[in-house]
C-alpha cells in the first residue's frame, strides 16, 4: 500500500476498481457527480455547471480521495471519495465531522480550503521526493516529486551508488557493498522514527528528514490537550499513530519497533492462522494458552491479542488500529464514552457489563491507573484546578506517562502559583524530548529569573525541538538579558526556531507564528504584517485576526483594533477572545457598559475564562460592589492559584465590610506567598 499512497488517475484505474456513482450527492447548495468514464467532477448550483478533471488518485486501503488541478498549481481534493469496502461514494468534508462526547459536533470544512490542498496539506507522505516549490510573492506551486506513491529511497535513502553496484554486479550474486540504509541495521529507535515521520499528528519544525534522522528534530507531536483523543488516549478523531503508540507498555521496554510487526513496506509479517506470534516472544505463556488470559475460546475472535489490546475504530471511513496496546478499560467507557473492546465487539452490551466481568476476572483494579490519569487531563481540558496538585504531581513524577504529562503541561496556564512554577522547572529537566519541549514553552509565558536561566540552559538541549521551544521562550522576554557566555548557543537556537516557523510559507498557521513571535518582542507594527499574510491564506483565522487586533491597540492605531474585532466577530460571533479584546478596548474607551457587555459575553462563551470575570469585578465595583465580588469569587475559583484574584477580592470584601472573610483570604495568600506585600499592608490595615 505504501507503493500506491498515490497514482494517477485512469480510465483503466476507474474500471478496474470503482463503482459508478449512483446518484448526486448535494453539498450545500451544490451537488456532485464523478463521471468515471470522462474522468470529470461535474458541479452543479448556483454557478451552472462546471468541470473538474480528475488527475490523482490518494489511498486505497479504505477509501480512494481524488485530486484535481486549480490554478496556481493546486492540487485539490474534491468533494466525493469513495469508500473500498462499501463500494460507495460519500461527501469528503462531512465524513471527517468531529463527534465529541456529549453531543456536541464540528462543521465540515469547505473542499475548496487549504485544509483539502494537497501541496500543503499531505505534505510529503503520498509521494516521493517532494518539493513543494511555493513562490509566496506569486501565491503558486510549482510542484514536483520523483514518483507518485512511497518508493524505496523514502526508507533507505538516495539510491544512486546502490544502483551502479547492482548493475555491475552479475546476476544472482550478492553485491559487495549496499551503499543504502537497511532497516535491519537500524537501532529499535531508528525504525520507529522512521515510520512515525508519516503515522504521527505532528507539527514540523524542520523540513528535509532523511531515514536515521530523530523524530524530535524534525516534529513536535501532538498529546491530548487536543480533542481529537478522548481522556484516557483513545482515538476520536483524525489520528495516526504515534501518540498512542507512545502510550504502550512494549514500545517503552525498548525492544519493539513497527518493524517487528510490519515490513519496511508496510506489509503484515505474521500469516492469519498465526496472528498471535507477533507478542512473542515476550507473552509466551499468553500465546501458548490464550483462553486462560482472555476468558474466550481460543480459537475465537476475543483470543487474538490484536482484538482486546488493538481494537479498530472507523473515522472518516477509516479504520485504524489502538496502537496503544493497552488492556479494555470498560470504566473510561462510562466516564468518557471513549470506545473499549470489549463492546466494540459484543455491540448488544453496555460498557457497565464489561466492567463488571473484567474485575471479576482480574484481582487487582488494573483500571485505577488508567481511569485517574485520564480525569486529569479531562479536568484539565475543562480547566477545573480543583486537582492541581495532582496534576502536578503528576507531571514530576517519574514513573508518568509522557503523553499525558505533556498533555497537562500544555492544558495548564502558567501562572504566578509557586507550585506550577517548580513543577514546570523539574518537568524541563524531564527524560523525555516532549515533555522538556512542552515544559520550556510553557516557561516562556512565565516571565521570571528562573524561567530564563532554564530556557537558556535549554537552547544547548540535544534535541531541536527543545530548542526551538527554549529559544520562543527567551524571545518573549524582550527586557531580560542573556548571559555573555550563552549568547551564541542562544542564537544558534533562536535562528533554528526562526527557521521552524517560516519553514511552511505556504500555511497561515507559519505566518501567525511569526507575527506572535514579533508581537512578544515589542514589535507590533513588524507583526501586522505577517497576521495580514496568515489571513490572506485563510481570512476566517480567528486567532489570526485577534492578535492582529491586539498588535494595533499596541500601537494606539484603536480604530484598527476595533475594526478587526468586529470583523472577527462577524466570522464567529460567539468568539471569547475577540469579545474579551473587544470588552478591554471599551474599557480603555471609557464605555464600561459596553466592556461589560462584551466581557460577559466572553464568558458565556467561555465559562473558564478567569480573565473575563476578574475584569467584571474591576467593572463593576464602581457600583455594585456585590456584583463585583461574585464575580471576583468566579475568577479565584477557576484560578485559585493566582494571588492577585484572591487579593482583589479580599480588597473588594473589605469594601463590601465582610473585614472578617477578608483578613482569612489575605492570611491565605500570605501562608503561600510571604512576600506579597499588597496583601501583608491590607491586612494591618484591617487588624487597625
Amino acid at each position: 500500500m505504501h507503493g500506491l499512497a498515490m497514482q494517477p488517475y485512469s480510465a483503466r484505474f476507474a474500471k478496474e476498481k470503482l463503482t459508478p456513482q449512483q446518484g448526486d450527492i448535494v453539498i450545500g447548495k451544490e451537488s456532485y457527480r464523478a463521471d468515471l468514464e470522462e474522468g470529470v467532477l461535474f458541479e452543479r448550483g448556483r454557478e451552472g455547471v462546471k468541470k473538474y478533471t480528475i488527475e490523482h488518485v490518494l489511498g486505497g486501503k479504505n477509501v480512494y480521495y481524488f485530486l484535481t488541478l486549480f490554478d496556481r498549481g493546486r492540487l485539490q481534493t474534491i468533494p466525493v471519495a469513495y469508500d473500498i469496502e462499501k463500494k460507495q461514494w460519500f461527501d469528503t468534508s462531512a465524513s471527517g465531522i468531529r463527534h465529541f462526547p456529549g453531543g456536541e459536533r464540528g462543521e465540515a470544512v469547505d473542499w475548496r480550503s487549504s485544509s483539502y490542498t494537497f501541496n500543503t496539506a499531505c505534505y510529503n507522505c503520498h509521494v516521493s521526493q517532494l518539493s513543494t516549490n511555493y513562490d509566496p510573492k506569486t501565491d503558486t506551486y510549482q510542484t514536483t516529486w520523483a514518483e507518485p506513491g512511497i518508493n524505496c529511497e523514502t526508507c533507505h535513502g538516495p539510491a544512486t551508488e546502490h544502483n551502479k553496484i547492482a548493475k555491475a554486479t552479475a546476476k544472482g550474486q550478492p553485491l559487495p557493498e549496499l551503499r543504502i540504509i537497511s532497516t535491519k541495521t537500524m537501532t529499535t529507535v531508528q525504525r520507529n522514527d522512521l515510520c512515525v515521520s508519516c503515522h504521527a499528528k505532528a507539527n514540523r519544525i524542520a523540513t528535509e528528514y532523511q531515514p536515521t534522522d530523530r523524530f524530535f528534530d524534525f516534529f513536535d507531536l501532538v498529546a491530548l490537550e487536543d480533542p481529537d483523543y478522548y481522556p484516557d488516549g483513545r482515538d476520536l478523531g483524525e489520528n495516526y499513530t504515534l501518540t498512542s503508540w507512545s502510550m504502550s507498555p512494549c514500545v517503552k521496554s525498548g525492544t519493539l519497533d513497527c518493524m517487528h510487526c510490519h515490513t519496511s513496506s508496510g506489509r503484515y509479517r505474521f500469516a492469519q492462522e498465526k496472528f498471535n506470534n507477533a507478542c512473542l516472544p515476550c507473552h509466551e505463556d499468553k500465546v501458548r494458552n490464550p483462553a486462560a488470559h482472555t476468558h474466550h475460546a481460543e480459537t475465537s475472535e476475543g483470543s487474538k491479542c490484536i482484538a482486546c489490546h488493538m481494537p479498530k475504530t472507523v473515522f472518516a471511513r477509516m479504520q485504524r488500529s489502538d496502537h496503544s496496546m493497552l488492556p479494555p478499560v470498560p470504566s473510561a467507557t462510562l466516564a468518557f464514552k471513549s470506545p473499549n473492546a470489549c463492546t466494540l465487539c459484543h455491540t448488544d452490551k453496555e460498557a457497565s457489563w464489561a466492567d463488571v466481568l473484567v474485575k471479576q476476572w482480574r484481582s487487582r483494579n488494573y483500571q485505577a491507573p488508567f481511569l485517574k490519569r485520564a480525569f486529569l487531563v479531562d479536568m484539565a481540558r475543562k480547566r477545573d484546578w480543583t486537582k492541581l496538585s495532582e496534576m502536578l504531581a503528576y507531571i514530576i513524577d517519574p514513573k508518568r506517562e509522557e503523553v499525558f504529562a505533556t498533555a497537562l503541561i500544555r492544558l495548564i496556564p502558567p501562572g504566578q502559583d509557586q507550585e506550577v512554577h517548580r513543577a514546570l522547572l523539574t518537568a524541563a529537566k524531564d527524560p523525555s524530548p516532549l515533555v522538556r519541549g512542552a515544559a520550556v514553552e510553557a516557561l516562556g509565558r512565565l516571565p521570571s529569573v528562573e524561567s530564563l536561566q532554564a530556557l537558556v540552559e535549554a537552547t544547548g538541549d540535544e534535541y531541536r525541538l527543545v530548542r526551538v521551544r527554549a529559544a520562543a521562550g527567551i524571545a518573549s522576554f524582550p527586557k531580560m538579558t542573556v548571559p555573555a557566555a550563552y549568547q551564541a548557543q542562544v542564537n544558534k537556537a533562536n535562528d533554528e526556531y526562526l527557521a521552524a516557523i517560516t519553514a511552511r510559507p505556504d500555511q497561515w498557521t507559519s505566518h501567525h507564528n511569526l507575527g506572535n513571535h514579533l508581537l512578544a518582542q515589542g514589535k507590533a507594527g513588524e507583526a501586522i504584517p505577517s497576521y495580514q499574510t496568515a489571513l490572506r491564506f485563510d481570512p476566517q483565522a480567528i486567532p489570526a485576526k485577534v492578535n492582529m487586533a491586539i498588535a494595533h491597540a499596541q500601537r494606539g492605531e484603536v480604530d484598527a483594533a476595533e475594526k478587526t474585532l468586529l470583523q472577527a466577530l462577524q466570522l464567529a460571533p460567539d468568539n471569547a477572545a475577540a469579545h474579551f479584546n473587544l470588552g478591554l478596548l471599551r474599557a480603555d474607551q471609557s464605555d464600561p457598559q459596553a466592556a461589560e457587555e462584551h466581557l460577559k459575553k466572553a464568558f458565556v462563551a467561555d465559562p473558564q475564562m478567569d480573565q473575563a470575570a476578574y475584569n467584571l469585578c474591576i467593572i463593576t465595583a464602581k457600583d455594585r460592589i456585590d456584583e463585583a465580588v461574585t464575580w471576583c469569587r468566579k475568577a479565584v475559583d477557576l484560578r485559585p492559584q493566582d494571588a492577585k484574584y484572591a487579593y482583589t477580592l479580599a480588597f473588594y470584601l473589605k469594601e463590601k465590610g465582610d473585614k472578617v472573610e477578608a483578613a482569612k483570604i489575605l492570611s491565605t495568600i500570605l501562608e503561600k506567598y510571604p512576600r506579597h506585600k499588597d496583601a501583608e499592608r491590607l491586612l494591618k490595615e484591617l487588624s487597625r
